[in-house]
This record gives structure tokens, C-alpha cells and sequence, in this order.
């Protein structure tokens, strides 16, 4: 199915998805989404859109194991399960006719040519070598703020070469010895700054967690671990 302003190439659709559901949810006391019009529902389920497309997202980098036929065919029917949703309930066409809509909205939904910027990368030819430097903040509600920075970085970024964080986790009092422990669980964000809510007997016990730099075009060139980072969950 053709998607017209929503791409449906995998990498292009899954910045798509993650840029217009987190664009939906900012803004307070009236966020973005109830400004241009949608209603609290559709806003819910484009979210609900983007935490299955993460959850696929994972196992799709995850070549040896993960990035299955299966999980591939599943990753372009929610593309088109979106491009139907859209077009069912006229998300965009309303967003494009709302009093409300700015330039910028135009843009971030790719409505009447406001075309999402387009970032020229030279392709990758070795591998990262720069860690992760990460900055916790314990929200409360099981909730945590991450922020991901280069060593020379003022701002939470993904650096040259890199088109996403890939990062290991684990929940209790005792820390792992390594990245490769096997109680480790795997997740990946394609923002360097992002939030986890974990389940609600979560709180008192820490996080601790490993992050890099990866490339999920070009997993062989992923950088090197971090140190352990650990935080407690309030």
C-alpha cells in the first residue's frame, strides 16, 4: 500500500512514527495533538503504533536471532496497519485543514510538501569508538529519563555513525559482572534522550544498565560497550 506522506521504508517509517507520536504527546496543559485537532483516543493509538513498532524494532536489529522473516512481515503490516488507520480517520488531512496547524506542524507530519528534514550521512566504513556518556534522572512512578551524550557533547545526541543506542538492562540489588550476562534484557532507542517505565515493584530496587553506540544498518561496526551505569528506580 502506498503510504504518500507517511514512508514506508522501515528506517523512514520508524523516524516517522517515533517523531509525530512523541511531537502528539508534548506540550502541556494542551498537548500538540489535542491542539491540531486529534482527539485523546487517536492520540492514544498512534502511541500504542509506536510502542509495537519498538518492540519489533529490537528484534529486528538483532540480526542472528531476532530479525526474522516473521518479525519482518510484521513490521510492514503495521506500516500499513497506520497508513489505514490514517486514511479511516483522516489524521493528517484534518491536521492539514485544522485553524490551529502551524508550518512546523506541516512539517513534522509531512502534510502539503513540508517534507521532514533530511539528514545527508556518508556511509559508515569503521567501526565507532567512542562510549556512551549517560545522565539518569529517577522520575518517579518506576519511570527513568536517560540521556545519552558523545564525550564532547552539550547535548543528548546520536553521534556520526550511529543511527540509534542500543542498551542492556537489569532490575534488582545485585549488579552484573559484565555486558555479557544472560539475565541482561536487550533494548534500543532511536533518541538519544528517552524514558523507560518499568513495573510498579520496580521502585527501591536499581537499575543497572550498558549502552553503545549502534548502527543497525551496519551492526559490525556498533562501538564498544559502556561502563556499568546504575541508578535507583523511585
Amino acid at each position: 500500500m502506498a503510504g504518500g506522506r507517511i514512508p514506508t521504508g522501515i528506517n523512514e517509517f520508524g523516524n516517522y512514527l517515533e517523531t509525530t507520536n512523541s511531537y502528539m504527546q508534548a506540550g502541556t496543559p494542551v498537548t500538540n495533538g489535542e491542539r491540531i485537532g486529534l482527539l485523546p483516543d487517536e492520540t492514544k493509538r498512534w502511541k500504542a503504533f509506536a510502542d509495537e513498532w519498538s518492540t519489533l524494532f529490537v528484534m529486528y536489529t538483532d540480526i542472528t536471532n531476532g530479525r526474522t522473516r516473521g518479525v519482518r512481515n510484521n513490521m510492514m503490516k503495521l506500516i500499513d496497519d497506520v497508513i489505514t488507520y490514517d486514511q479511516t480517520n483522516h489524521i493528517l488531512d484534518r491536521i492539514a485543514a485544522s485553524p490551529n496547524a502551524t508550518l512546523n506542524d506541516w512539517g513534522i507530519f509531512n502534510i502539503n510538501g513540508g517534507v521532514l528534514p533530511k539528514m545527508t550521512r556518508t556511509v559508515p566504513t569503521t567501526a565507532i569508538k567512542e562510549a556512551v556518556t549517560v545522565a539518569f534522572l529517577a522520575l518517579g512512578g518506576a519511570t527513568v529519563n536517560i540521556k545519552c551524550y558523545s564525550i564532547s557533547g552539550q547535548r543528548a545526541s546520536i553521534i556520526d555513525g550511529a543511527d540509534c543506542i542500543q542498551y542492556l538492562y537489569q532490575i534488582g540489588t545485585t549488579p552484573p559482572t559484565g555486558p555479557n550476562g544472560d539475565v541482561l534484557k536487550l533494548g534500543i532507542s532511536t533518541k538519544a534522550s528517552f524514558m523507560i517505565t518499568f513495573n510498579s515493584d520496580a521502585p527501591g530496587k536499581y537499575l543497572y544498565m550498558y549502552f553503545r553506540w549502534y548502527n543497525a544498518k551496519h551492526p559490525e561496526l556498533a562501538g564498544p560497550w559502556s561502563g556499568l551505569q546504575s541508578t535507583m528506580i523511585m
